[in-house]
């Protein structure tokens, strides 16, 4: 049977590694995070296939490729602040947390938000601050931020959310398009974002990244 180590190196070798990402911070962080401590019990035997993982409603665990290509394309250094809006059990933040000087964790499911405190504090990712609130409100109050990620994917990208980035700061988001998705790295200089294409991706729209629809009869 194989053990969940040989799995975490069967995923970096098979799904990360093939994408380009290589990195040793990336790679050392995903060989050493348990993946199966933060997803559900039920899809634990799935925590290393490569695909999103479900955690309920519309919110998932992004796949291993597309969380290492987005951490590849910000590049991540040991000084940065950043802020994971949408960690849901908490698998993104404690990834980061062994590449960045801390994270903010930002969950607005209080239920999710409890399970990745707990998990969290299993893989002794102490440089973490879980922040329970609304999404598209980040946390203010724990910035301003060298780096934002979004854990899953926006039609509308909030100002309040870009206003706590630090000038010079990056933020990484799947921007949907219908079924189909573009990552998208904004770079914040002069006090305007500019915006990149960096690799197609899908993922549900995080509540209240929506975009905002006109009310007709």
């Amino acid at each position: 049977m194989t053990n969940n180590v040989d799995r975490r190196t069967m995923m970096v070798d098979t799904q990360v590694r093939p994408s380009d990402v290589t990195k040793f911070p990336i790679i050392d962080a995903l060989l050493s995070v348990p993946r199966e401590d933060f997803v559900p019990a039920d899809k634990v035997e799935a925590a290393y296939v490569g695909d999103n993982i479900s955690l309920g409603g519309a919110r998932v665990v992004l796949e291993a490729r597309t969380l290492a290509k987005m951490l590849d394309a910000l590049d991540v250094q040991a000084d940065d602040l950043v802020m994971d809006l949408g960690c849901g059990l908490g698998y993104s933040s404690a990834v980061i947390a062994r590449m960045a000087a801390a994270v903010i964790a930002v969950e607005e499911d209080e239920a999710l938000a409890a399970d990745a405190q707990s998990a969290l504090s299993g893989a002794g990712a102490d440089n973490v601050i879980l922040h329970t609130g609304t999404l598209s409100e980040g946390a203010a109050e724990h910035g301003p931020y060298d780096v934002i990620i979004l854990q899953g994917a926006a039609e509308h990208m909030p100002e309040g959310i870009l206003a706590q980035l630090k000038e010079g700061g990056r933020i990484a988001a799947i921007f949907a398009d219908g079924e189909l998705g573009t990552v998208r790295i904004g770079y914040k200089i002069d006090g305007d974002m500019h915006w990149r294409f960096s690799f197609n991706a899908a993922a549900p729209v995080l509540p209240g990244f929506e975009r905002h629809r006109a009310f007709t009869l």
